[in-house]
Parts: structure tokens; sequence; C-alpha cells
């Protein structure tokens, strides 16, 4: 008998895989064919709209923004999430003109913009000890809501606030109750300006942060506002280190206003974007999550974010994950 100590991760994977079956038919035995489809009930088809976030491709490096534009119209995606930072075709280096003239692209190219995005708000959190920090992310908020109006979106991402950034080494941690009154401030002071041009600042649920952490702060937070330029970016993956979107759903009802279809696995132990995976291939009860939204209503934007654009053939990617969101959706059947 070969010893346990010889034996290589691959072979007990396959004893894993096959072992029962092998064992209970004998070694020479074929394994049964799969049963046939043709039975299958139809998958529920839902009346959402597929889009993608701009860091799934591999921009402005080796692509353009008309570029990015293009493959995902082509791939399929009603809309593209664009992202705001500090050098690139939208940041505060842009205005009203330039923001104007990406508008015109995508109407040109057939895609919508279905929101906009930025990774500003954790080196410039509403809520750091450091007032510099805070001044400035809301000098960049306010501009980002101004971007969202003249690229024809109503839909803002907005990080309220955090008790702890585990990437930042620097950051001083912020003590919870300080931390929620400071995002509450905040978020009002910006709602003025959100109202007057038509943009929901949206609150994304993080859970990494430490700051609303259930979907009972996420309403109590939401709610307090009394206004629906106050809503919620719903983001399933964000939550399924220890939770499960499909139980966040309805509880947020009709608040959500856009929503981050990340996947995640639960397999693994590495608490970082490495844990972010391409669409299905994690363990997110995706039937479960659609079934949810649908109840509430929801048929919006179902935007795939994902952080590592492929270094060969990067619109692989962008095809997989449409076709991925064409069999969630029940477009594509069996």
């Amino acid at each position: 008998m070969q010893p346990e100590s010889s034996l290589k991760r691959r072979d007990l994977l396959t004893y894993a895989a096959f072992g029962s079956a092998v064992l209970a038919t004998g070694s020479n035995a074929i394994a049964a064919p799969a049963e046939s489809t043709k039975d299958t009930p139809p998958r529920p088809k839902y009346e959402m709209k597929k889009s993608i976030n701009l860091w799934a491709f591999p921009y402005p490096d080796k692509m353009t923004l008309r570029q990015c534009m293009q493959l995902a119209k082509d791939a399929g995606f009603d809309g593209i999430e664009l992202n705001y930072d500090l050098e690139s075709d939208l940041s505060p280096n842009s205005d009203t003109k330039e923001f104007t003239a990406i508008r015109q692209m995508a109407d040109e190219i057939g895609i919508a913009i279905s929101g906009v995005c930025s990774f500003l708000f954790w080196p410039f959190p509403l809520t750091s000890n450091d007032p510099a920090e805070r001044a400035r992310g809301m000098e960049l908020a306010s501009k980002m809501t101004q971007a969202a109006h003249d690229l024809g979106t109503e839909n803002l991402l907005v990080v309220p606030g955090a008790v702890h950034m585990p990437w930042r080494p620097d950051h001083d941690p912020t003590p919870n109750d300080v931390c929620d009154r400071r995002a509450r401030e905040a978020i009002g002071k910006l709602l003025p300006q959100a109202e007057k041009l038509n943009v929901s600042l949206n609150i994304e649920n993080i859970f990494f942060n430490g700051f609303l952490m259930s979907p009972m702060e996420m309403v109590d937070f939401v709610d307090s506002f009394s206004s629906k330029h106050v809503q919620v970016h719903f983001d399933t993956g964000n939550i399924m280190e220890y939770q499960f979107p499909e139980h966040w759903i309805p509880i947020l009802g009709d608040r959500i206003k856009n929503i981050h279809f990340k996947e995640y696995t639960k397999k693994g132990s590495d608490h970082s974007l490495e844990a972010f995976r391409p669409l299905l291939d994690g363990t997110t009860d995706w039937p479960a999550v659609l079934a949810a939204l649908e109840k509430t209503g929801y048929d919006g934007y179902l935007t795939f974010e994902y952080f590592h654009p492929y270094s060969h053939f990067p619109e692989a990617l962008i095809y997989q994950t449409a076709d991925s969101l064409d069999r969630m959706l029940g477009i594509k059947q069996g």
C-alpha cells in the first residue's frame, strides 16, 4: 500500500471526488452518464441589467476608455461602471466638458454608464481623525457627485466612513460612535448638492471597515436622512466572509439602488482581494440572491466588480462574465 506521506494533494482530491463511487461499484466501474437535461425545468428569468466595473479591464495600461466601453458593449453588457481617481479620464483634472464628452462617447457606442465608483474614500475617509483627510475626502466626494451628473448617471457609490482599515497601517482607528457621527454629518453636507443634481448617494456595505456591519444598521443609517437621494449600493461579496447576501436583501428591500455582483469564496483563508473570484467561481448562492432581489422588485444594474484584469487575452474575462450573467438571469438556458 502506498504510504500516506507519499500521497499527493492531487491524489487526495481525486479520491475525495470519486472515491465513494469507486468503492461502491468496484475499481473497473464506468461512471453512469449524466442525467439528461431534456426534462430539466427552465431557469427563472429576471428583468435586471448587466453591468461591469472598469477595474475588470486593463485600463489605462493596455486599453483606452473607448476600447473598454466598446468591448463591454460587444460582450453584451447594458452598462459599465466608471471609477473616479486622481489621474485618469475621470479625475479632478477633468471637468464638465470632459465628462460630457465621455457621456457622449458612451451614447455613440450604445452603452449606459451605470454608476460612478472610487477607491479614494480609503486614502481620504470621510470619518478620518485627520481633519485634512476628512476635508479632502469631502472635496473629492463633491466632485464625484458633479461628475456622476455630468456622466448622465444617478448612481454614486459612497463609503461613508471607517472605524479601521487593515490595509492602511498608518490609519488611526476611529471610535465607533465618532465614526457614526462624522459619517452622518458628511452625508448630510453632501446631500443638498446630490438632490439638486439628482444624484443618489448610494451607501456601500464594506464590512472590512468595521462600520455598518449589519443590514439593520444600514437601514437605520440610510433612513435617518429621509431622502430618496440616500440609498444603498449593495455589494454581495463584501459580507461573504461571515454573512450571506441573500439574508441582507430582504431587510434592505427597495433601498437598494445599485449592486455589485462580486464573487467570493469561503473555501480559502486569504482575507485579501484574492478572495474575490471571477463570477460563479466562488461559494455565493446566486439563485437565492437573485430570488431575493426579485422579491424586492429590483430591476436595475448587476455590476460585476473584480480587481484583476487578465494579463493575457483580457477580453476573455469580459466575455466569460457576460456569459455567466446571461445564465444567471435566465437569458441563456442549459
